[in-house]
């Protein structure tokens, strides 16, 4: 991929920024009742508020809110459903910390109504491809990151086959970038993400994590999601609640080739982590 600018250190999210000359944190808040690691646990306003207040605490530059699980199966929601979940928390959260507030959505309307209401950056699994969610980023002027994902999450992890992983990825992320531009979001404003988990078997997710460093070569600043999920309990044979060690040492493995983003539960945890292999990896 031909890239006509070098990866942004200074991210513009609204009236906030991210600096991203150093890799950052970005702590998982699901308002949801049924995501496979926290469904239900930050239901209400005010819980969702305190556990954000101790994601920032312990380092976490950006909160992700979304109200649709993503897991495996999940049934989608209604739009309204959605709002009614999402956007009284994106308010509050926005209104009380300094940290950029993301919204996890692939609704152009809960994009328009979150970034309204004090989103600075949209995060979505579908990469921006439902109808006129090109157009709502671009007019938003928020950065978004674009995800791959083979099928949704329904059906996603049935039967997930591909001739070259990592090629199919890169393809269909390469396409999505061009999109972008050719709807006049910027370069300085898209993020990739290759979407591990989603609509992909455990050798299909250790193949992209061995060779994330070919996405980072883009020049594209990369974000990386695999906090507790089924690939570290396929390795190790752990339950959800047993995986911060692995999860951790995912994100070393990611800093290491060069990730800007790590999207976790865990922030503290995670963020020793990062810091420690983000001081060896740049030492002289």
């Amino acid at each position: 991929m031909n890239i006509d600018s070098n990866t942004p250190r200074l991210l513009s999210c609204g009236e906030r920024e991210v600096d991203l000359s150093e890799p950052i944190v970005m702590g998982i808040l699901n308002v949801t009742p049924d995501s496979f690691s926290d469904g239900g646990r930050f239901g209400t306003v005010e819980r969702a508020v305190r556990h954000a207040e101790q994601m920032v605490e312990e380092g976490a530059a950006i909160i992700d809110i979304g109200g649709q699980s993503t897991r495996p199966g999940a049934a989608s929601i209604t739009l309204q459903e959605e709002l009614d979940r999402v956007i009284s928390v994106v308010e509050a959260v926005a209104s009380e910390f300094s940290a950029v507030v993301s919204i996890d959505t692939t609704k152009p309307a809960v994009m328009k109504e979150a970034v309204a209401a004090g989103a600075g950056f949209i995060n979505d699994v579908r990469a921006l491809q439902e109808a006129s969610a090109l157009e709502v980023a671009a007019e938003l002027q928020v950065p978004v990151c674009l995800m791959h994902m083979q099928g949704n999450p329904r059906t996603m992890q049935k039967t997930p086959h591909y001739d070259d992983v990592l090629q199919d990825v890169k393809t269909f992320l390469e396409l999505r970038v061009a999109a972008c531009r050719a709807a006049g979001i910027p370069s300085n404003r898209i993020l990739i993400d290759p979407g591990f988990g989603f609509g992909k078997t455990l050798d299909h997710n250790l193949s992209l994590f061995k060779h994330l460093n070919e996405f980072v070569d883009w020049g594209i600043p990369l974000l990386v999601g695999v906090s507790r999920k089924s690939m570290i309990g396929l390795v190790l044979d752990k339950e959800v609640d047993a995986r911060i060690f692995g999860s951790t040492a995912l994100a070393c493995l990611a800093v290491w080739q060069g990730a800007a983003i790590i999207r976790a539960h865990d922030v503290a945890a995670t963020m020793d982590a990062i810091r420690i292999c983000n001081a060896v990896r740049n030492a002289q």
